[in-house]
């Protein structure tokens, strides 16, 4: 089976479904190839900040997050060791709270509305190499799993990795690495019920953290994390033991809470590893999501960053229709535009997961995060929709 598309899209989930429908609205020919099947769920911290809630509202997909019965985030409580402070969530760009939903939800939404405006969408499939010619990616073969084993040849001007971390796109074509980190944090996590579900909880004591994030079904994700060699030494342990004990130790007050509580499904470890910066793009492909740009999830901005770069690649593309020497420059564009916004992100995040803190330089970093933040909300508020053709 040959077919021949505008775009290849390798990767279904946030940063790709949501490319993918961008591109689709705009007309063009899509396919999408994701290797799990519609629904599954991933690791993730589930939470919103207001760059991505922003992008949800203005693709009209907000209301269909509400609908799921996500619960409205309306504050943040931040803890320091024993003191608390409360930052509440103010209304912006018609926006009144943020919100957290399961990948189980978020994906599929994303997908749907890559459907319903014309992708075509493969999965439960797999790539298996890129087709290329004189150095320029021309399109890909793979095949369809699970079932009758239906292999496929697919063709097309540009193919965009946004198969994660350890992404086959950017391996095959080698994508440089502009930033590599050095820190590395682990987390474990699990869903629980019966706690606030209108703020996210942010605690952090010397050596270990957790949080407190409000999504569906009446269950709060609740996570610790420590760096991933003290997580090493705990590895012995079982996951239930290593996550009760470091809860106790950074949020007591939330262990008493789900003391006799199990998780709603498997509690879930991440041992980490370090945050990097590849190159965006190419002679016929490019990268999205943590394909091509990873920080450690302590500061739960790895949807947002999805979200947003998957508009600037869907603009690149949009602006230069044919492949060539603009097609390249716009690409190197949007890798240009992703690196301004996301390295301060970046070198925040690499100190904040490097746990070589005490509370007062935790509070001097977290302010910088908010500060590095707001050019990017900027830059979403200024995107003009793209309309579906």
């Amino acid at each position: 089976m040959e077919t021949n598309y505008d775009v290849i899209v390798v990767g279904g989930r946030v940063a790709g479904a949501a490319t993918a429908m961008l591109l689709a609205r705009a007309g063009l020919r899509v396919l999408v190839i994701e290797a799990s099947r519609q629904g599954t769920d991933t690791l993730s911290t589930h939470a919103l900040m207001r760059g991505g809630e922003t992008q949800l509202h203005r693709w009209g997909l907000l209301e269909a997050v509400i609908a799921t019965g996500t619960p409205a985030i309306r504050a943040t409580d931040f803890t320091y060791g024993d003191d608390t402070e409360t930052v509440e969530i103010h209304a912006y760009d018609g926006i009144s709270a943020l919100r957290a939903p399961r990948r189980t939800v978020l994906d599929a939404l994303l997908l749907d509305a890559a459907r319903e405006a014309g992708a075509e969408i493969r999965s439960p499939a797999r790539v298996t190499r890129l087709l290329t010619d004189r150095g320029r990616v021309q399109g890909v073969e793979g095949g369809i799993m699970r079932g009758a084993d239906t292999a496929f040849r697919a063709t097309a001007t540009i193919t965009v990795g946004a198969d994660g971390r350890g992404s086959m796109v950017a391996e095959a074509v080698d994508a440089e690495f502009q930033r590599r980190g050095t820190a590395s944090g682990a987390i474990i996590y699990g869903y629980f019920p019966g706690l606030p579900s209108d703020r996210y909880h942010w605690i952090y004591r010397p050596g270990v953290t957790a949080g407190v994030i409000p999504t569906g079904d009446g269950l709060s994700c609740v996570w610790v994390g420590t760096p991933t060699a003290r997580f090493d030494s705990l590895r012995p342990n079982r996951l239930e033991t290593s996550f009760r004990s470091l809860l106790a130790e950074a949020a007591p007050q939330v262990a008493q809470s789900i003391a006799n509580s199990a998780s709603a499904g498997r509690l879930r470890g991440f041992p980490g590893m370090p945050g990097y910066i590849r190159s965006g793009g190419g002679p016929g492909w490019a990268l999205v999501g943590d394909a091509g740009y990873y920080k450690d999830p302590i500061t739960a901005h790895g949807i947002t960053d999805a979200l947003r770069d998957a508009e600037l690649l869907a603009r690149a593309v949009l602006d230069t229709p044919c492949a060539g020497t603009a097609r390249l420059n716009a690409l190197h564009e949007y890798e240009r535009t992703r690196d301004r916004l996301s390295e301060p992100l970046f070198d925040v995040t690499e100190r904040i997961a490097s746990y070589d803190w005490d509370l007062a330089a935790l509070r001097g970093h977290l302010r910088e995060l908010s500060g590095a933040m707001r050019p990017e909300v900027d830059t979403i508020l200024g995107f003009d929709q793209i309309s579906a053709a």
